[in-house]
């Protein structure tokens, strides 16, 4: 995954000493009379930067978690030693629709999700679900490109969307026997 313009990431940066670190966290309220104070999140603005504390901008758009990590170590190196800093994208989320039990749109917890997983959040495929032409659709910098899979092949996980990115919407198209019903039902 690489993150992308609107993505909101978490950033926390740790060290032995609590202290030499927290110029680095962004916080919301203090943590008096026993209150703990909430860490802020960063969203990414249009230029693909977040405003880092201390650091200032810094470009993130088109870096993988792993990428962040270590251009922070570099930036944090003549502040701190031995940071360890724990990224995580927070509003990872896929849509799923059309013939399937609950469809809807779920958020990801983790860095990666398969379109199984993804089917399984949703419930499964209804009966009357298409399993070989199943439609999965991405946002590449504000063009949507289209995807078919076949669920019943081995091919399938070698598909460039076995693993979901943030925002994919997947789409159940229905059989010949749902479109049929539906036809007749229109009828009546």
């Amino acid at each position: 995954y690489k993150f992308k313009v609107d993505d909101v990431v978490g950033i926390h940066v740790s060290t032995l000493d609590p202290e030499a670190s927290l110029p680095f966290n962004l916080f919301k309220g203090a943590e008096e009379s026993g209150i703990r104070a909430e860490q802020l999140d960063y969203i990414i603005d249009k230029g693909g930067n977040i405003d880092f504390p201390v650091l200032g901008s810094m470009k993130i758009e088109g870096f993988s978690p792993e990428e962040t990590k270590v251009l922070l170590k570099e930036k944090l190196a003549d502040y701190l030693k031995n940071p360890i800093i724990n990224i995580r994208l927070k509003n990872f989320t896929v849509t799923i629709l059309g013939q399937v039990n609950r469809p809807g749109t779920y958020p990801v917890n983790g860095e990666q999700i398969t379109i199984f997983e993804a089917i399984g959040l949703a419930g499964d495929l209804t009966i009357k679900g298409m399993r070989e032409n199943i439609k999965v659709i991405r946002d590449f910098n504000g063009v949507k490109v289209y995807n078919t899979i076949d669920l019943r092949s081995k091919r399938a996980l070698d598909s460039p969307v076995y693993y979901l990115t943030q925002n994919d919407v997947i789409y159940v198209e229905p059989n010949k026997s749902a479109v049929t019903a539906s036809s007749l039902d229109s009828r009546a």
